[in-house]
């Protein structure tokens, strides 16, 4: 839904989502991969895993492809999270950073699904705010994918692509 910055040259071709039991197998064989998306949970914590992320870094281009964010919800984001986000874009420079466009947390507690939220100015002010809020604080644009939904608001009176088409142009 957002462009990346200007400066950053998006990676061309398939890409992989890397996971844990891959890492070896990857670091092993070096196939050919356009670059490998991670979820920067299981990273901002830190711990032997990003060696090996360094270790894949100097051969393929990296996408942060975060799920903890809720950028579709009320609480308000956690600067915690950001900061630690933003200092793992510094240290890897990835050439993508995405979110969820879905709500994760609520009353501080985070519920480990990406939920829907209505299509409706309502929520789409909201969602405007955090991705610029987001945007700011990682200073760097960032991607918003949309979640699959499982089910439907009764009131929902925008359609989604006319809801992500208005906040991209909000949003920058």
């Amino acid at each position: 839904m957002l462009a990346p910055d200007d400066h950053v040259q998006a990676p061309v071709g398939v890409g992989i989502g890397l996971r844990t039991p891959h890492v070896a197998e990857i670091l092993a064989t070096g196939p050919a991969v356009a670059f490998l998306e991670v979820h920067p949970e299981n990273y901002i914590g830190g711990g032997p895993s990003l060696a090996a992320l360094e270790q894949l870094r100097r051969n393929y281009p990296l996408s942060l492809h975060g799920v903890g964010l809720s950028l579709g919800g009320s609480d308000p984001l956690d600067t915690r999270h950001l900061t630690r986000l933003k200092k793992l874009i510094e240290r890897f420079d990835p050439a993508l950073v995405s979110e969820h466009l879905a709500w994760s947390v609520v009353d501080g507690a985070y519920l480990n699904h990406l939920l829907p939220l209505p299509y409706d100015e309502e929520s789409l002010d909201a969602l405007c705010s955090r991705v610029t809020q987001t945007q700011e604080a990682l200073d760097r644009k960032i991607l918003v994918e949309n979640p699959s939904l499982y089910l439907r608001f009764k009131r929902s009176p925008i359609s989604e692509p006319i809801h992500a088409a208005r906040c991209m142009r909000r949003s920058d």
